[in-house]
């Protein structure tokens, strides 16, 4: 056994559980490619000012969770605890927003890194599929990333998941609310923290997931009842256009999520079969974020969804996917001739774009046909001694036991045909 192991809170991806997650995040990515959004990848480290600026920092996510570094130039750097403000970072610094029509649609898939307390579905390393459509305020752009949101669970085969959907207001109307909801909370009787957030940014306390704190929550204020009649009129029409293309979803007049920078639409998916870390995905609206960090007015709108959580919701529902085989054709030489026969026709099969792999090694016929087995191969391609000397391989069945001989010339093109 190895002296060292993955540290605590993260974990490693190994086959055959390994191809699940990628059947997840193409599933998850699908949609936005054919939608328009372009992919965009980020540094795995960015400078810790840019996450204190654009998520907040009064969040959990400054104050307790990001894994911070400072180079040997004196340079501060974080892990990046979300996809959100890097994509932005790199639109910006890029000027992408200056090279065409608006808005710039990008997508994108990576780790993430926050320290917190770890368990199942909480992790202090996690993957995340994310898209932001950057540069415009438009209804019909935060309607669209939620109904991507929900094609791409469905085509999945989840169906026990909530879309949970509210408006957060905007610089207009918020602040009546913000002072509604301080004067509320400094009534309660909360621990010193909590009582420093009520002063930095109350909405942060209604996204406080202890319970004492929850049942003194009951009867706080709601920023619907606040809402300007711009964000009213936004938030409605996100209503219909989701209801007239058949999305259901539940209002949540507390859900405020985890993030300074959201400003009206604001929504999670979430699993009830995952106990309580329950989110799989979620997003938001976030039109002043450009400006925090140094950019022009960009208005914009975006998700994430969790990869882990999403194939914990699978497993919760029962949902197998239909993975395709690692290994369709399995090589089996008897003899030095027949593995440098049936290793061309390997390299045949995988140029063709058939999954192919060999018995390597001088392990002897039982041990080479057990691999074969083990590999989920349909097929396996053999030959010895007598095969080669009529011009032939024997191509095996591996469900049926049947097996026949075909022409070492035509080895390859009868597994095609027999895989199609």
């Amino acid at each position: 056994m190895s002296t060292f192991q993955a540290p605590k809170g993260t974990y490693d991806l190994l086959p055959p559980d390994s191809a699940t997650y990628l059947a997840v995040r193409d599933a998850l990515a699908a949609p936005l490619r054919d939608s328009g959004y372009g992919y965009v990848e980020t540094p795995g480290f960015e400078n810790a000012e840019l996450f204190a600026r654009g998520v907040g920092e009064s969040t959990d996510i400054v104050t307790k969770e990001m894994y911070t570094l400072t180079t040997k130039g004196g340079d501060r750097l974080a892990l990046r605890p979300e996809g959100t403000a890097s994509v932005l970072r790199a639109a910006l610094e890029a000027n992408l927003h200056k090279q065409g029509a608006l808005p710039v649609k990008l997508w994108y898939s990576g780790s993430y890194y926050r320290y917190e307390r770890p368990q199942k579905g909480r992790y202090r390393h996690f993957s995340q599929i994310g898209a932001e459509a950057i540069g415009m305020e438009d209804p019909a752009l935060d309607a669209e990333l939620i109904i991507l949101a929900d094609q791409a669970y469905r085509a999945l085969g989840l169906r026990d998941f909530r879309i949970l959907l509210n408006s957060l207001g905007d610089k207009e109307c918020r602040p009546v609310y913000r002072e509604a909801l301080q004067a509320f909370l400094r009534g309660l009787d909360l621990d010193e923290d909590t009582r420093r957030r009520v002063d930095i940014n109350p909405l942060r306390v209604l996204d406080d997931k202890r319970e004492q704190v929850r049942r003194q929550l009951a009867d706080a204020p709601v920023l619907g009842d606040y809402l300007c009649d711009a964000c009213r009129a936004y938030h409605g029409e996100v209503r219909e256009l989701l209801t007239e293309e058949g999305v259901s979803f539940e209002d949540d007049g507390r859900l405020v999520r985890g993030l300074d920078y959201y400003t009206r639409t604001t929504f999670e998916f979430v699993h009830d079969g995952l106990g309580s870390q329950s989110a799989v995905g979620g997003g938001g609206r976030y039109d002043g974020l450009s400006e925090m960090i140094g950019g022009p007015a960009l208005p914009s709108v975006g998700w994430a969804l969790g990869v882990d959580r999403t194939v914990l919701a699978l497993e919760a529902e029962g949902v197998k996917l239909d993975l395709p085989p690692s290994t369709s054709v399995f090589a089996v030489p008897l003899n030095e001739e027949a593995r440098r026969v049936l290793f061309g026709v390997v390299t045949q099969l995988r140029r063709d774009g058939v999954a192919a792999d060999f018995a390597y090694g001088a392990r002897g016929v039982k041990g080479a046909m057990k691999a074969a087995n083990r590999s989920g191969a349909r097929y396996a391609v053999l030959a010895g001694d007598r095969d080669l000397a009529e011009g032939v391989v024997q191509l095996k069945d591996m469900e049926s036991g049947e097996q026949n001989a075909v022409p070492v010339s035509g080895a390859a093109e009868a597994l095609r045909k027999l895989l199609a």
